[in-house]
């Protein structure tokens, strides 16, 4: 039986993987962690990670920046394999995870889902006909309205699977209010849409002259998310420290 401990238990995604989890064989939740310490699902919930008692394999995490620097201590001190799905992390704290990946395993994914780890190759396969011909390439991200780093980390990841694509020579632009020029054929366009209850929505969009593809993936619900972050779980569990993600996951499952 693999044990998690689960960062940001309360939070939206730490409820839908905890909804996950009570449905699946093998694979429990020991406990949880939150500021909200309530406990909906029979595990123990603690205020701080220096609280819990609890034996796990893996920690997966649902929580906010914030509390990253920390989380990465704890992870390290005990070893404990971390699957990270925190978006919004600084360049700082980036570094400091590739650090502690040395002597942890990490598994640090923008995107939890299958579909959108799918949608990171195809990208590229796009870009390297497209892009190549001259056709602009521009993202649009759509999150709900509490989502609170912007543009999302999955079109981060999608942004710069574009320019791993071609090489490294395409720059960012996320703003285009106070730009009075036409525009750059080596930038890609990365806008963000924050509204409702949209769960997440990417699109893609490569646009010639004469016509427009756009790859596009819709998340219906949180579920899509927790399910990947569960399965990450159980294949980081007893790994050697190194940093992971998805694609290793998807590579063991086929």
């Amino acid at each position: 039986m693999i044990k998690i401990l689960l960062h940001g238990c309360n939070g939206a995604m730490g409820r839908a993987v905890s909804d996950i989890v009570k449905d699946m064989d093998g694979v429990e939740i020991a406990a949880g962690v939150d500021l909200n310490t309530e406990s909906h699902y029979g595990y123990p919930v603690y205020g701080s990670l220096a609280d819990v008692t609890e034996e796990t394999d893996v920690i997966v995490d649902f929580a906010a920046a914030a509390a990253m620097d920390g989380l990465l201590r704890y992870a390290d001190t005990r070893k404990l394999p971390l699957v990270l799905c925190t978006t919004g992390l600084s360049e700082a704290q980036l570094a400091r995870v590739r650090e502690c990946a040395g002597r942890v395993a990490i598994l640090r994914s923008a995107n939890m889902s299958l579909g959108v780890n799918l949608l990171l190759k195809l990208v590229q396969d796009a870009a390297k006909v497209l892009a190549a011909s001259g056709y602009d390439m521009e993202i649009v991200e759509k999150h709900h309205n509490r989502k609170l780093d912007a543009p999302s980390g999955t079109a981060l990841a999608l942004a710069d699977s574009l320019n791993e694509a071609m090489d490294g020579t395409y720059h960012y632009v996320y703003d285009r209010h106070d730009r009075h020029e036409k525009r750059d054929p080596k930038e890609i366009g990365i806008s963000a849409v924050r509204g409702g209850g949209i769960v997440g929505d990417h699109d893609v969009i490569f646009a010639g002259q004469d016509e427009v593809v756009t790859l596009s993936h819709t998340a219906y619900s949180r579920a899509v998310f927790a399910k990947g972050a569960v399965e990450a779980a159980m294949f980081l569990a007893g790994k050697p420290a190194g940093l992971y993600s998805m694609a290793d996951v998807i590579a063991a499952q086929g």
